[in-house]
């Protein structure tokens, strides 16, 4: 260090004092379990492939107003695409009803229907979750609903649904192809060239 940074430094330094052993800060350990999310995102970043552990989370959510529209888009979903969902312009694959479903069971319900619905093939799905003007708070399932779709990599995209189908009382839920699709696709392209 040349001479003038280091009077400089010490001209800085000037009444300073030094931390003494008793401030020094003990680290802190925790007997508390991880959460599933946290094991989820720490599997995947250990590259350790576990599956089907439920990353949603019931901690605290925005609350959205039962007449709300609920939608989201992943970047890569091509507009017209988006479009055709938000119009109902896609045959339903399957439905799944959280009416008079628990928090916790709906979280359970939400995450299988998602996860099964890829694994079988499905694209386009509907999740049932009322409007909530009765509930306490109100719209709490559809509060949660659209916290957790955009939290699973399989969803690409939804919007509440048309007034014949539902309504804002209702979500279409476009999914992510499974590996066995993709393969199938790919392999479909390359033989036409």
């Amino acid at each position: 260090m040349p001479e003038d940074d280091f009077d400089f430094f010490k001209q800085e330094m000037t009444g300073v004092t030094p931390i003494s052993t008793k401030d020094k800060v003990k680290p802190v350990t925790s007997d508390a379990v991880p959460s599933d999310s946290q094991l989820a995102r720490r599997a995947s970043a250990e590259g350790l492939g576990i599956v089907n552990l439920n990353i949603l989370t019931t901690d605290y959510v925005e609350p959205v107003e039962p007449h709300d529209v609920i939608c989201f888009k992943r970047d890569g979903v091509q507009e017209g695409v988006y479009r055709k969902l938000r119009l109902g312009k896609y045959d339903i694959h399957s439905v799944l009803d959280l009416h008079r479903k628990t928090l916790k069971q709906a979280h359970q319900s939400v995450f299988e229907f998602i996860t099964e619905g890829v694994e079988h093939g499905l694209r386009t799905v509907m999740i049932l979750h009322g409007k909530g003007i009765t509930s306490d708070p109100p719209a709490f399932l559809k509060s949660y609903v659209n916290k957790w779709l955009p939290q699973m990599d399989e969803v690409l995209a939804f919007h509440s649904a048309q007034k014949h189908q539902g309504g804002v009382g209702a979500v279409y839920v476009l999914l992510r192809k499974s590996e066995k699709q993709k393969l199938e696709n790919k392999e479909k392209h390359q033989g036409r060239r």
